[in-house]
C-alpha cells in the first residue's frame, strides 16, 4: 500500500529534469518512512539521490499531510541560517504517482531515531547532539519570516486559540468512542479554552520538532543540525508552543506512538527543564504563558496518537506503532491536565 511502483515513478524523472533535479537515468524508490505522517522515499538514479514526500494513500484527515506548504517553506528557509534541504520539485497533479509530492535533495548525515541509535553516540556526542537540536530551533524562531517570504504563510494572532480549535475539531473526527478519554479530553480542551493567553511574538514554528525530525552532523565539530525534516505541521505561531511540543514529546508515550523506544524518551538527553534552559542560554524567546504551551503540546500529541490509531482501525496503515498508538492517548491527555496544575 506504501510502496511507489514502477509504472508510477517512470513520470517522475521529466520532472525532477524540468526542475533541475539532474537526473541521470530510471530511478528507484526505497522507503524510508512509512506514514504516520507523511510518505517519505529515497530516490536514486545510481548517481544522485533525492527524498519524495507524499501523504498516506489513505486514513488522513482533511488538510492534514499538505506537502505543498513543506515545500514552500524549506524554499524559503534555505535562504536563512536554519539548516533544511533543498527544494527541488512540487508536483500537485495527483495523476503522476497518485497524490501530491515534493522532492528535495538527500542530505548525508545520521538520523537519530532510535534508542539503539542513541546508543551508538557516546555521552559527549549526546551532549553536543541536544545543543545543536536547540541551536538550530531557536536560528528558526529569528527567522524574519516577513523577509524570507513567508508573510502569509499563517496568521499572526491569537495563535493559541486557532491550534486549540483546529486540534480539538481533528479529535471530533479521530477520537475512539471511549467515554473515560473522551471526558479527559473535554476536561482538558474546556481547560485550555478558559485559559487562552495572549499572543506576545510571532515566528515559524516546525510544530513537531525533536531529535528524529532532524539529520545531524555527528562528526563535525561542533557537531550540527545538517537539515530539519517533516515540516508539515509548520505555520507562523507562538514560539513558546514550539518549545512545548519538543518538550512534551519527552513523554515516554512517545514510544507507543512510534512502536519503538524512541530516542527523543531517553533519559540520556535533557528533560523538559533541560531544553528549555538550553533554549534560553541559546538566544530564545522567554517562554511565557508555558503551563498553558505545555498542556496543549500534550492535547495535540495525543490527538496525533488518535489519529494514528483511527488509520489503524479503518484499515488505512499497519506496523509498529499503529497497533499502539492507541495507548498513547491516556497518558498524554492525563499529562495535559496535570500541566495545568489542580484546578481552582
Amino acid at each position: 500500500m506504501n510502496a511507489l511502483t514502477s509504472g508510477e515513478l517512470k513520470f517522475v524523472p521529466d520532472r525532477l529534469r524540468r526542475a533541475g533535479g539532474g537526473v541521470c537515468g530510471p530511478l528507484s524508490a526505497t522507503l524510508i518512512a512509512g506514514g504516520r505522517s507523511n510518505l517519505t522515499f529515497r530516490l536514486d538514479d545510481g548517481t544522485s539521490s533525492w527524498v519524495l514526500r507524499m501523504p498516506p494513500r489513505s486514513g488522513r484527515p482533511p488538510s492534514a499531510h499538505d506537502v505543498a506548504r513543506e515545500f514552500r517553506v524549506i524554499d524559503a528557509l534555505a535562504r536563512t541560517d536554519v539548516p533544511v534541504a533543498k527544494a527541488v520539485l512540487l508536483c500537485e497533479e495527483e495523476s503522476v504517482v497518485g497524490l501530491p509530492f515534493a522532492v528535495a535533495e538527500f542530505v548525508e548525515g545520521v538520523s537519530v531515531q532510535s534508542r539503539f541509535d542513541l546508543s551508538e553516540l557516546d555521552d559527549n556526542a549526546v551532549s553536543g547532539s541536544a545543543s545543536a537540536l536547540v541551536e538550530s530551533l531557536v536560528a528558526l524562531h529569528s527567522v524574519d519570516y516577513r523577509a524570507a517570504g513567508l508573510g502569509d504563510f499563517g496568521r499572526l494572532d491569537e495563535y493559541a486559540e486557532r491550534l486549540l480549535r483546529c486540534w480539538a475539531s481533528q479529535w471530533e473526527l479521530v477520537a475512539a468512542a471511549d467515554p473515560e478519554l473522551l471526558a479527559v479530553a473535554e476536561e482538558l480542551r474546556s481547560r485550555l479554552a478558559k485559559s487562552l493567553p495572549g499572543q506576545r511574538c510571532s515566528s515559524v514554528v516546525h510544530g513537531d520538532f525533536r531529535i528524529d525530525n532532524t539529520i545531524l552532523r555527528i562528526a563535525d565539530h561542533p557537531i550540527r543540525v545538517a537539515a530539519i525534516v517533516d515540516w508539515e505541521l509548520s505555520t507562523i505561531g507562538d514560539p513558546a508552543a514550539d518549545v512545548a511540543m519538543m518538550c512534551a514529546y519527552r513523554h515516554p508515550a512517545l514510544d507507543l506512538i512510534l512502536g519503538t523506544k524512541s530516542a527523543w524518551t531517553s533519559d540520556r538527553l535533557p528533560d523538559p527543564d533541560g531544553l528549555t534552559t538550553l533554549y534560553r542560554r541559546s538566544g530564545g524567546v522567554d517562554l511565557v504563558d508555558w503551563e498553558f504551551h505545555l498542556a496543549l503540546a500534550h492535547f495535540k500529541i495525543a490527538v496525533i496518537a488518535a489519529g494514528i490509531d483511527h488509520r489503524y482501525r479503518v484499515g488505512g496503515a499497519a506496523g509498529p506503532g499503529f497497533d499502539t498508538a492507541a495507548d498513547a492517548v491516556g497518558p498524554l491527555l492525563a499529562a495535559g491536565v496535570e500541566s495545568l496544575g489542580v484546578r481552582s
